[in-house]
C-alpha cells in the first residue's frame, strides 16, 4: 500500500492513498466521495475544441454525435447509457444512466475512444 498515514489526536491512523495539498489541509473533505484523496477537487470532463465543461448526458451526448458516435439502445440493461461509433466498429461507451454516478472511470473510457477532443 502506497500513500501517506496520517494519525489523528486519539492515535488513530487512516491511510490517504494519493494525498494532495489540500487533503492536509482541511480536517474534512471539501468535496466527499468525489475522489480518493480526502478534499480532492472533483474530476470534470472537458471538451476541449470548445474548453466546455460537460456538466450533464444531453451536453455529453451533443459533443458525441458530432464526433461520430450514435445512442444504442439495448434494452437488456436499462440501467446503462451507451453510444457505439459505428456499426463495423467494436468501440462501445457505456455509462451509468444516473449523471450523478458519472465517475472518473468514465470519463477516462470517453477520453481514450476521443483522445484529440476530451481530457
Amino acid at each position: 500500500m502506497s500513500g501517506v498515514w496520517i494519525f489523528d489526536k486519539k492515535g488513530v491512523a487512516r491511510l490517504i492513498p494519493n494525498p494532495t495539498r489540500e487533503s492536509f489541509e482541511h480536517k474534512h473533505p471539501i468535496y466527499p466521495g468525489t475522489s480518493t484523496a480526502p478534499g480532492a477537487r472533483p474530476r470534470v470532463l472537458v471538451y476541449l475544441p470548445t474548453n466546455q465543461v460537460i456538466n450533464s448526458y444531453s451536453e455529453l451526448e451533443h459533443r458525441l454525435t458530432e464526433l461520430g458516435w450514435t445512442r444504442y439502445h439495448n434494452f437488456t440493461q436499462p440501467h446503462l447509457l451507451q453510444f457505439h461509433k459505428s456499426e463495423n466498429s467494436a468501440h462501445l461507451i457505456s455509462l451509468p444512466r444516473n449523471f450523478a454516478h458519472f465517475r472518473a472511470l468514465h470519463m477516462y473510457d470517453i477520453v481514450v475512444k476521443n483522445r484529440s477532443f476530451f481530457q
